[in-house]
Order: structure tokens, then C-alpha cells, then sequence
């Protein structure tokens, strides 16, 4: 009977040891959430209100010298360029303005949610450098990545509150489709085989973001009436923030101006 008695409570021990076991397993596996926009109705904006916000990115100080990248020890790099490639990480223009600086509204929205848009974002490796080396995309928007080299890349975001990857792409290979659904500004993004490649991803809840190009200037089109926090990020030279207030059917301008190292 005592015998009887010690092999059921052994065997009901077992097995609440083996569900215990399975729950933590269970709370250990990452989980990742859909964005906001993904779960709620777009917030309604009246078109015939809305307005925009304006700027440029100026520079100040001492122009950097272009800084050479050197592909020698890698053939189909430097045949796929007919010139010398230099880095991007401040990119000074003729007009004494940045390229590839993120603008966005940080703040001034509340709880409003947008639409998802349909149409991928493209992420290029050519040239054994990534094309565009800064860009946006909404939380939630598929970012599509190509490999239009004779070549093997090794892609790699690493970001600290979207899950991180690590995709090996060969030459001319089929496009890879990725998300990121948390918001997060600004993801870098490497390649493990060619570390002179350097990317960055910004990833925002709204629509309202811009990056400057060779003259320096941002655009952010359809705001709402209503007094906004505009964040300017920068590479080497950090994040400027500025309040902007927009009425209705107006544009207003917002410039910013960050010093040299």
C-alpha cells in the first residue's frame, strides 16, 4: 500500500515538473508585437486643413575632407565602382548643408495612428555600399533589401527594440523582406563581410518624416493644425529639437544648424 501510495506522488510530482518546465519555456520565447497603427482605425485628418513644414540643415565650422573608402581587398567591390567611394558619415553639400539628416515629429500627434503604407521601402546594396545610407519607414512597413552585386552580403540591423537579424544575401540575390514594428530612431545597420558598409533606419509611428539630400532640405507634407516637436538626427553630430506650430493651409519654416566636430 505505502508502495502504491509513493509511486502516484511520484508520478503527479513528475508531471507538475513537466508543466512548470513548459510554462517558463513557454515565457521565454520573444514574442513581437504589432505596431499601433496595425491595431487601431487610422485617425481621420481634414484635408482641406492641413499644412507643412519646411527647412534646411545647415553646417557650421570646418568642412571635413572626403575620407577615401578603400575596397582593394575586395575585387568585385572595386570593380563596381569606376571611382574612389568615401564615407557618408558627414556628408558636407556645395551650400554648406548636410545630407542624409532624418527629420521627423517626435511629438505633437498624441494618439493618433496612420495608416500603414502598402508600398515597401527599398534598401539597395550597390557598389558595395548601402543605398540610401539614411532612410524612413513607418512602424510596421515592409523594408525590402537588394543585392544588385556581383557579390556576397552579409546584412545586419541591430537595434535595441525591434528583434535583430543577421541575413547573408549572395550575388543578384532574390529580394528579402523584413519589418520592423516597433518604433526606433535610428537602427544601424552593418555588413558583416564589408565593414566599410553603414546604413541607418529610422522607424517612426507617423507618416511625417523626411531625409535632406544634396541641397540640404526637408519637406514634411499633410500636417494637421497643431504645435509639434520637429527632431533633426545627424549622424556624427547628434539630434537638434525645435517646436513648430502649424495653422491651417500653412507652411512654416524650420531650420536647423549644427556645428563641425
Amino acid at each position: 500500500m505505502t508502495k502504491i501510495k509513493l509511486a502516484s506522488f511520484l508520478t503527479i510530482a513528475a508531471l507538475i515538473l513537466t508543466m512548470s518546465v513548459s510554462g517558463c519555456s513557454k515565457k521565454s520565447e520573444p514574442t513581437e508585437q504589432p505596431s499601433a497603427s496595425a491595431q487601431q482605425a487610422p485617425t481621420a485628418i481634414d484635408q482641406s486643413t492641413v499644412g507643412a513644414i519646411t527647412g534646411k540643415i545647415s553646417y557650421t565650422g570646418e568642412k571635413p575632407k572626403p575620407k577615401v573608402i578603400h575596397m582593394d581587398t575586395e575585387a568585385a567591390c572595386a570593380a563596381a565602382n569606376s571611382g574612389p567611394v568615401y564615407t557618408q558619415d558627414l556628408e558636407v553639400n556645395s551650400n554648406n548643408t548636410l545630407k542624409d539628416v532624418f527629420v521627423w515629429v517626435s511629438d505633437g500627434l498624441g494618439n493618433s495612428t496612420f495608416a500603414v503604407p502598402t508600398t515597401p521601402a527599398q534598401l539597395d546594396q550597390r557598389g558595395c555600399t548601402y543605398h540610401p545610407h539614411v532612410l524612413g519607414v513607418m512602424a510596421g512597413q515592409q523594408l525590402q533589401i537588394l543585392n544588385s552585386d556581383n557579390t556576397t552580403h552579409n546584412i545586419h540591423p541591430m537595434p535595441k527594440e525591434n528583434p535583430e537579424w543577421n541575413t547573408s544575401m549572395p550575388p543578384k540575390a532574390s529580394p528579402l523582406d523584413k519589418k520592423f514594428n516597433r518604433p526606433e530612431t535610428m537602427i544601424p545597420v552593418k555588413c558583416n563581410v564589408h565593414p566599410w558598409m553603414k546604413a541607418y533606419v529610422g522607424v517612426v509611428k507617423n507618416p511625417f518624416f523626411s531625409v535632406t539630400g544634396d541641397d540640404g532640405s526637408f519637406e514634411i507634407k499633410g500636417l494637421p493644425p497643431g504645435e509639434y516637436t520637429i527632431s533633426a538626427w545627424q549622424e556624427k553630430l547628434g539630434t537638434q529639437t525645435m517646436k513648430v506650430t502649424v495653422g491651417a493651409k500653412e507652411t512654416k519654416t524650420a531650420d536647423f544648424s549644427f556645428k563641425g566636430e
